[in-house]
C-alpha cells in the first residue's frame, strides 16, 4: 500500500501478528513488476483477515492515486485462488467507510524478495530516526486511537 518501512511498523504495531516479512512482491506472472510490500503471518483466532484489511485501507492511500503507484502498490496479495473472492468481498464491505472509492487490488502472489538486513524492523529499530517521526509514528497514532483493542500492549 504505501512504503514498506511504514507498513512493516503498522502490521508488527498489532496483537495476533507473529511475523512481518518486509521486501517486494511481484504478481503472479509478472515477475519484473516488483513493489514494496509485506507479508503478514497472523493468528486468526487472535486478529480477523477484516481487521487487517481494514488497518490497511485505513493506514495508506487506498483511494488516492499518486505519482509513486507503480512502486507503492495499493494492492493486497493473495495465496491461495479462493482467498481472492474474500478479499474482494472484504473490500466491497469496508468501501461504506470511505467518501471515495477504493483503489486496492487484488492481486495473485507471484514471488517476493526481502529487503536488505539494515531495513528490516525499520520503525521499531529506532523511532526517532527523522523519516520515522514524520511518516511513521502518525500512522501507529491512528492505529492507537481508531483500533487501540487491535494494538499490542508493548506499543
Amino acid at each position: 500500500g504505501g512504503c514498506h518501512w511504514c507498513t512493516e511498523a503498522v502490521f508488527m504495531a498489532l496483537k495476533g501478528v507473529e511475523k512481518v516479512e518486509q521486501g517486494f512482491i511481484a504478481p503472479k506472472g509478472a515477475t519484473d513488476d516488483f513493489s514494496e510490500a509485506v507479508i503478514v503471518h497472523f493468528n486468526k483466532d487472535k486478529i480477523g483477515l477484516k481487521d487487517l484489511v481494514e488497518i490497511h485501507l485505513n493506514t495508506h492511500k487506498s483511494s488516492k492515486n499518486h505519482s509513486m503507484r507503480d512502486k507503492y502498490h495499493s494492492a493486497i496479495y493473495f495465496f491461495k485462488s479462493d482467498e481472492e473472492v474474500k478479499m474482494n468481498q472484504l473490500l466491497l464491505e469496508l468501501q461504506k467507510d470511505f467518501a471515495d472509492s477504493i483503489i486496492t487490488s487484488v492481486i495473485p502472489f507471484g514471488e517476493f524478495k526481502s529487503s536488505e538486513e539494515r531495513f528490516q524492523n525499520y520503525y521499531f529499530s529506532d523511532i526517532d530516526k527523522p523519516f520515522c517521526k514524520t511518516h511513521i509514528s502518525p500512522k501507529i497514532d491512528l492505529l492507537k486511537n481508531k483500533f487501540s483493542n487491535l494494538v499490542d500492549t508493548k506499543i
